[in-house]
């Protein structure tokens, strides 16, 4: 398959979602010293160093890359070292450092899934990716410094049918031109927002904007963006007792957020103990395995797009001890396993005991249980 489109933008047609470019930095560093958070940020990033020290290592930041490897690098490192007990990434040898890619993952925490991948990119030498930034996240100056800093570009929600369209075929097109042009890898998430409920699917709309901006051909459109799958798991589920009480009033009513709920949900994936986290990086999908699809209608060859995505992301899982004793508790299974302890389980217990409410307890459970599930149910 050859490139299906060639299309070059106006030096500005981006503008109003791309990350900061790297004459926009010194500016955003003097603002992020300046704010009235810094002090909290850089205790918690740099423990060892003075506000004085850190402000100087600021002062001295040009680039999006120098912000990546000198602030964020170490502020991934600072979260694993106060919250995960062991942090693995494997799969990184498939991926060429002279290439660009489209990292599709599974969405469990709102900063954390790109950020700590970040991180493992970096120490495999090879070069991080741009992340996708949800608009409604974009809530506080200091946020949106940090965030464009990071290479984050907007992603806009919600509107009309046309402005949703408008803005989902402009996402597309900044995405292609990053990969095909900028030669710079993108980070998403397999579906809008973070996957409440333990089931890892990808929304077949997300595979569709992959294609918009591609020509007529969407396989041809697909095959370009290079996408490679990424399996995120958490031992413990950030913002666990957060997303069953969510699940439980959504049931109930149409649900409306809290104002600064996204800000909780952020501090409470970062700081919340997690355990064991892993990440694998799957195999990227080949050309020829999308080629298979070239024969079907447009509608159904997105739908077997987003199974393959579903397939390697599933298979790829790595089921935790939390994810078997849930399933056994869902399942009233009697025997004891080998795969967890009785303190394990009393451990699981307590913390699902949290939940007042006997339904809520079931939605934790499921939350726990569901990876399993699915695993046995993939084809």
């Amino acid at each position: 398959m050859t490139n299906t489109t060639n299309q070059t933008f106006p030096a500005r047609f981006f503008d109003d979602i791309r990350p900061y470019d790297d004459s926009e930095i010194p500016a955003a560093m003097k603002r992020i010293a300046q704010s009235e958070l810094f002090h909290q940020l850089a205790e918690f990033v740099f423990p060892e160093k003075t506000i004085e020290e850190v402000a100087s290592i600021l002062n001295e930041i040009k680039t999006t890359d120098e912000f990546q490897h000198r602030v964020m690098y170490h502020f991934n490192r600072s979260v694993i070292r106060r919250s995960i007990r062991h942090f693995t990434c494997k799969g990184l040898e498939n991926i060429s450092p002279d290439k660009a890619y489209m990292f599709v993952s599974n969405h469990r925490d709102i900063v954390l899934d790109a950020s700590l991948l970040q991180n493992a990119l970096t120490d495999h030498g090879l070069p991080t990716t741009e992340i996708t930034f949800g608009a409604n996240l974009m809530c506080h100056p200091l946020i949106i410094d940090i965030g464009k800093s990071n290479k984050m570009f907007r992603v806009e929600r919600g509107g009309t049918a046309r402005e949703f369209y408008r803005s989902s075929l402009h996402l597309s097109q900044y995405m292609r031109n990053s990969i095909t042009h900028k030669k710079a890898s993108v980070w998403i998430a397999q579906r809008n927002g973070r996957t409440k409920n333990g089931i890892d699917a990808t929304d077949q709309g997300l595979i569709n904007m992959f294609a918009i901006s591609g020509g007529r051909n969407k396989i041809h459109a697909l095959a370009e963006l290079n996408i490679v799958p990424v399996a995120v798991s958490y031992e413990w589920e950030p913002c666990d007792i957060l997303k069953a009480c969510e699940i439980y009033e959504t049931r109930r009513a149409k649900y409306v957020k809290r104002p600064g709920e996204d800000i909780e949900s952020i501090v409470t994936g970062i700081l919340q103990p997690k355990g064991n986290v892993h990440f694998q990086v799957c195999n990227p999908i080949e050309t020829d395995e999308l080629a298979e699809f070239e024969s079907l209608p447009p509608h159904d060859a997105i739908a077997a797009v987003a199974k393959l995505i579903d397939r390697r992301i599933i298979s790829n899982y790595k089921l935790t001890r939390n994810n078997r004793i849930a399933h056994d508790l869902m399942n009233n299974a009697s025997k004891p396993s080998a795969r967890y302890t009785l303190q394990e389980k009393a451990d699981f217990i307590k913390r699902m005991n949290r939940l007042s409410e006997s339904e809520q307890r079931e939605i934790f459970l499921g939350i726990y249980a569901n990876p399993v599930n699915s695993k046995r149910t993939i084809k």
